[in-house]
């Protein structure tokens, strides 16, 4: 007889609380159902009534990533600002990060990822829309340019961050305050 419970409180914050754990510690193919159902202390095929498999589980964690990072950014207009925020999301969550951006472990077309995408992207396009606009070409491929250029900084900046590629760099520096200098120091005013 199995002296597990088949019923857990809330299961599904319980192993996506487990799986943000190792991957955290061991990156994302660390994880598995069977393992973080021993954590939770469920049957091993309990976790599958939420997460079918392991890249329900990821698309899960992707989902919750957008949306916790879509809050972050619609808390401000500021370009520099949005992308300091970009940077402490990376920082407080590293797990979801490291999922968000790994498409290869994600199924695609899940409604709550894309969703949690779009509103995501949202946010971002609308801390670049009330920026100061970038010289006028009219086709609309600058509002492209720049959200492009703020995303390619604030996401390098945080990949290297969380690396700890920027350490003998940053010093004892706040890596939000060294970002919202950098876009004033690749790009002064005119």
């Amino acid at each position: 007889m199995n002296d597990r419970p088949y019923h857990h409180g809330d299961l599904r914050r319980a192993i996506l609380t487990a799986a943000l754990e190792v991957i955290a510690t061991d990156g994302p193919t660390g994880l598995s159902l069977r393992d973080l159902a021993r954590r939770a202390g469920v049957s091993h095929a309990a976790p599958a009534h939420h997460f079918r498999d392991r890249t329900g589980l990821l698309t899960a964690i992707a989902a919750e990533g957008h949306g916790l990072l879509a809050a972050v950014l619609a808390e401000t207009t500021d370009l520099r600002e949005a992308g300091a925020r970009y940077v402490r999301f990376a920082r407080e969550h590293p797990a979801h990060f490291r999922v968000m951006f790994s498409p290869e472990l994600l199924s695609a077309d899940d409604l709550e990822l894309t969703t949690a995408r779009a509103l995501s992207a949202a946010a971002l396009t609308n801390a670049i829309a009330t920026a100061p606009a970038p010289a006028p070409g009219g086709d609309g491929s600058d509002a492209r340019s720049a959200r492009i250029a703020v995303w390619s900084l604030a996401h390098g900046f945080a990949t290297l961050l969380l690396g700890h590629n920027l350490d003998g760099l940053l010093g004892d520096e706040d890596p939000e305050e060294v970002f919202r200098a950098l876009p004033m120091t690749l790009f002064p005013p005119a």
